[in-house]
């Protein structure tokens, strides 16, 4: 299964930063809601894990909040490959956006 590696630069306070990225997940949940199913997340402090099923593929990764970058790791349906560069390039711009 490939995998996709985002890393974000941020300068905030890790806890603000986490928070940000948490309410990401809340914005997903209503953005795309009749094309993601069963999104769950759950957090220990600045490390979080997350699942959702999306045009029935099934995706799972990780999300660490560092004190100067967030990183996400993820399991892509092999179906999806094609796409990884765009994937994670879309990632990267929103959580960009989301952290400055």
């Amino acid at each position: 299964m490939p995998t996709m590696k985002v890393t974000v630069p941020h300068s905030l306070d890790p806890a603000e930063a986490a928070r940000r990225i948490k309410n990401l997940v809340v914005d997903v949940k209503k953005q795309f809601a009749d094309q993601v199913s069963d999104l769950k997340e759950e957090w220990n402090g600045n490390h979080g894990q997350f699942s959702f099923k999306a045009m029935g593929f099934e995706i799972a990764g990780t999300v660490d909040v560092n004190s100067k970058e967030v990183q996400i790791e993820g399991n892509l349906p092999f179906a999806a490959s094609l796409f990884k560069g765009r994937i994670e390039s879309a990632i990267q711009e929103k959580a960009r956006k989301l952290l400055a």
